[in-house]
């Protein structure tokens, strides 16, 4: 082959290996990092119970949900669940989710500070105390932003966080530590650094086509160093014969 274009490729090589080397490490330690750490604690499923269970039968259900729906938008789905020691009808609609009290169809407004220590309480699963509780308006990045929600911090090594949704009084979110380390790596594997949701950006897709080239400009310097080897080999051959 031409040497101009082992040329060209030895210097494509070394420019791209240049700017590679720091994210195809950060590729490397990220998968590694990803693959051991098991997602259930990832997810918190050691820390907290996102559903407890259910003591309330079908007959318990005894206010009429049809009533509570009339003047509501399309029902998508109603959970039969249960929130305080009372029978609940979680109702989700296109754009929000609304809860009433299933023995006196009592929507289920706002809870205070003191309701949802309790209902903390009753979701964790580690011998760790309260360290804070506080409404938030809108949440943080790790529960995508959901509005109206409580935040429950603990005082355990992982900094174990639940979020319970204002308006249902239900544990949406479990978070700790061990995610956070997780989502941080999973922002630099996919090299998203705003949202760490899109997978197909432009920077993760032009550093992988360059990494793509690397590898082939590297397998063609290959090919070009084993053909001079064979060649020294072949001379050292005729001159020992």
């Amino acid at each position: 082959m031409n040497k101009a274009v082992y040329k060209q490729a030895r210097s494509f090589h070394k420019i791209t290996g240049y700017l590679l080397a720091i994210q195809v490490l950060l590729w490397l330690l990220g998968g590694l990092v990803m693959s051991a750490i098991p997602l259930e604690k990832v997810h918190g499923k050691h820390l907290a119970t996102k559903q407890t269970a259910n003591p309330f039968v079908a007959h318990d259900y005894t206010y009429n949900i049809n009533s509570l729906l009339n003047d509501q938008q399309t029902v998508k789905q109603i959970t039969y669940t249960h929130l305080f020691n009372r029978p609940l009808y979680l109702v989700q609609l296109p754009d929000k989710q609304l809860a009433f009290f299933a023995d006196t169809g009592e929507q289920v407004t706002t809870l205070s500070k003191q309701q949802i220590a309790l209902l903390a309480g009753e979701h964790i699963l580690i011998d760790a105390n309260i360290q804070a509780i506080d409404l938030l308006a809108r949440g943080p990045r790790e529960t995508g932003y959901k509005a109206d929600v409580w935040q429950v911090t603990y005082d355990d090594m992982w900094q174990t966080t639940l979020y319970f949704s204002n308006q249902t009084g239900q544990l949406t979110t479990i978070r700790s530590d061990i995610w956070r380390i997780f989502d941080v790596f999973w922002m630099l594997h996919i090299m998203d650094y705003d949202e760490r949701e899109d997978f197909n950006n432009p920077l993760l897709i032009s550093f992988s086509a360059c990494s793509v080239l690397f590898a082939l400009s590297g397998f063609l310097l290959m090919l070009q160093n084993g053909g001079a080897s064979m060649r020294r080999l072949k001379r050292r051959k005729a001159r020992a014969s």
